[in-house]
């Protein structure tokens, strides 16, 4: 007919035809087979690593062979794996066993440190150099080692010095002691005496005395450990707390910081009342053994001051030495000594350490003395030192993380 249209051909809605929608749209997803394309694509080259077959691994294009199945464990390989981790533990327990005696060298250096940092803060808030208040702690710390040894060294010398002066006049007077005579004769004392100045008693005598001398030797050498360790941990002290918390994830990092920081605190709190105590102990010391005739009463007030900063024990061991002390001089003398440490161990140990320690580290006193306890039952005179600080750090890490989990469960 002739009024039929002529077919229009399809086009796309930019009046392209099918080929074109094809260039412009969506690309074909069904290629033909056999196309240059789909071989190139299949073809695996060096930029393109080959395909991983149903199971994970590569073909057989891949030019180190073929991946293998994974190994499945067997009851050998697990008994080997377990019995390689307990020799590595076994390994781990004698490294840190052999080791204990430094890490104990270590841990009070770090605890000193820790106490000392409040005094560098102090400093530096006052304008000092971090470099110069390091050096000047230093030398405060290096004065007082230098005046304990200068006050305990001359007593020392001169009553060995003269121990020795009068051991003849001491011999003579047993000598002429009719009891002595008595005792030696019938219990054969001179007999024994020979027996025992024997060639291989006096070579275990003498190396009994080279025990001695490496036994002092040990000690100034644990001193200066201990010493130039804290001076490192105090002049470093700024780099190890951030290596420390930058260990702790970051989500977490900023609680972590801040209650790292106050346990510090506390720390340095402690230490300083700690050695206020021990002041007021050895000051109180000094003008009773000068009031009341002892010699050396600076030596006897430093005695009192080191075993004061013990918790709990060290004041009574004090108290024993000067006591003994006292009774060497004369017995009234001895009992003057022992009333006077009655008496300020009970203001120390119910008016001044309470008060003390409960504006410093806010512990509680039974806590404390339980602490103390099972500090020096487990740990000796370093468990007894920081216990209190312990017992601080676990009572303020109770009452900030675990209390209020505990109240959102």
């Amino acid at each position: 007919m002739g009024s039929e249209q002529p077919a229009v051909q399809d086009e796309g809605p930019a009046g392209l035809p099918d080929e074109g929608r094809l260039a412009v749209g969506t690309a074909d997803t069904t290629p033909t087979v056999g196309t240059a394309r789909d071989e190139d694509s299949a073809a695996p080259t060096a930029e393109r690593p080959a395909a991983p077959t149903a199971e994970g691994r590569p073909g057989h294009g891949d030019r180190f062979g073929r991946l293998g199945r994974p190994l499945h464990l067997n009851p050998f390989l697990i008994g080997l794996t377990g019995g390689l981790g307990l020799l590595l533990s076994y390994v781990i327990y004698q490294a840190l066993r052999n080791a204990g005696s430094m890490l104990v060298l270590i841990f009070i250096a770090l605890f000193l440190a820790i106490g000392l940092t409040p005094a560098v803060a102090r400093l530096r808030r006052w304008g000092l150099p971090h470099g110069l208040a390091v050096t000047v702690v230093t030398l405060g710390l290096l004065l007082l080692l230098a005046g304990g040894v200068y006050a305990l060294i001359p007593p020392l010398v001169s009553q060995s010095g003269q121990f020795i002066k009068e051991l003849p006049d001491y011999v003579e007077q047993l000598r002429r002691s009719e009891t002595v005579n008595d005792l030696v004769v019938q219990y054969d004392l001179v007999e024994r005496v020979n027996s025992a100045v024997s060639q291989e008693n006096v070579t275990r005598a003498l190396g009994g005395v080279f025990g001695g001398a490496r036994f002092v030797f040990g000690a100034v050498f644990n001193v200066l450990t201990v010493l130039v360790l804290t001076i490192y941990f105090m002049a470093t002290f700024d780099r190890l707390r951030k290596l420390g918390y930058g260990l702790v994830p970051a989500t977490r990092r900023e609680r972590v910081q801040l209650i790292g920081d106050a346990i510090l605190a506390k720390v340095g709190a402690y230490m300083v009342g700690a050695l206020a105590i021990a002041l007021l102990a050895g000051v109180s010391t000094f003008v009773f053994a000068v009031s009341v005739g002892l010699a050396y009463p600076f030596a006897l007030a430093v005695v009192v001051a080191i075993c004061d900063l013990i918790p709990q024990i060290g004041a009574t061991i004090g108290a024993v030495l000067i006591s003994l002390v006292g009774f060497a001089a004369d017995v009234p003398t001895g009992i003057a000594c022992v009333v006077f440490f009655l008496i300020y161990q009970q203001l120390e140990n119910y008016l001044i350490y309470p008060r003390v320690m409960r504006r410093s580290v806010e512990v509680n006193d039974a806590a404390a003395i339980v602490a103390a306890l099972l500090g020096v039952a487990l740990f000796g005179v370093v468990g007894a030192l920081v216990a209190i600080p312990a017992v601080a750090a676990v009572q303020l890490v109770l009452r900030e993380v675990v209390l209020p989990r505990q109240q959102l469960r």
